[in-house]
């Protein structure tokens, strides 16, 4: 009976991306990713034709995990209110959450990761990425569409940069967090993005 190879495939992937994200893409050669990962290197060349093919199986893997959980979270958050400010409110919480748990800093994203080597990719895999980072710009831009549409914000704002902005804190929360080793730091961030969407959308008061 021919042996199932999903786990070793498995395990071949989750150790490169561990030590991508540790060390970075070009410090983790063939040699040492099969020798943390307990494996051969015929078996690894069984799986992937090269150290290219890896890194775009990862970067394909990692892109599908982290849509399928902003889907998650945005359904969440559907289902927990029918406001359009709420569910967006609801889904940053969420991944605020998420962050508010570790004891260490986040290991970081891949997509920064290989963007910060982006010479060392084909085209195709960078355009796994740049398509990631597009995505997110729409699938929460739409969302924030719509809560700007219930309540107009406080001051002129395009919802496309509004969501960029989401990105764009997480990743650089990232760095800071492993720089000066504060675990609770990604959470914080997301926290004071939430505070802000709360105060840029909240209906203008007036006082006497």
């Amino acid at each position: 009976m021919a042996r199932d190879g999903t786990a070793t495939r498995s395990n071949i992937l989750d150790t490169a991306e561990a030590m991508i994200l540790d060390r970075g893409y070009s410090a983790t050669s063939i040699d040492k990713l099969v020798a943390q990962a307990g494996v051969t290197k015929g078996s690894f060349f069984h799986h992937f034709d090269s150290k290219a093919a890896l890194a775009h199986t990862l970067v394909e893997r990692f892109s599908h995990a982290d849509l399928d959980l902003y889907a998650q979270n945005r359904a969440r958050a559907e289902k927990l209110s029918r406001d359009p400010l709420q569910q967006v409110l609801i889904m940053t919480g969420l991944y605020q959450e998420m962050m508010e748990g570790l004891t260490e800093p986040y290991p970081g994203c891949l997509l920064a990761s290989y963007i910060y080597e982006a010479n060392l990719f084909d085209d195709h895999t960078l355009a796994v990425i740049a398509d990631t980072y597009l995505q997110w710009r729409i699938n929460l831009g739409e969302m924030l569409e719509r809560a700007a549409a219930a309540y107009p914000p406080r001051i002129e704002v395009d919802c496309a940069h509004l969501a960029d902005m989401f990105t764009t804190i997480i990743e650089g929360a990232f760095i800071m967090s492993k720089s000066v080793k504060e675990p609770k730091l990604v959470a914080q961030q997301i926290g004071l993005y939430r505070d802000f969407l709360e105060l840029l959308f909240q209906p203008n008061i007036v006082t006497s």
